[in-house]
């Protein structure tokens, strides 16, 4: 049985200034949004060995 190396994920984006309207009430936020995917790409990335970096 061969491992495949993970497949790297591009880093998410900081919403832009435009896309939170800054009220706090949307549920989830952009910025909630962005912070899980940003979590879970520093998490994937440190499952990637450094030769793949």
């Amino acid at each position: 049985m061969t491992l495949l190396p993970k497949k790297q994920i591009s880093e998410p984006q900081k919403p832009k200034s435009d896309e939170c309207c800054g009220g706090g009430s949307c549920c989830p936020c952009v910025w909630d949004t962005y912070r899980a995917a940003k979590k879970e790409w520093l998490k994937n990335q440190q499952k990637i060995p450094l030769s793949n970096k």
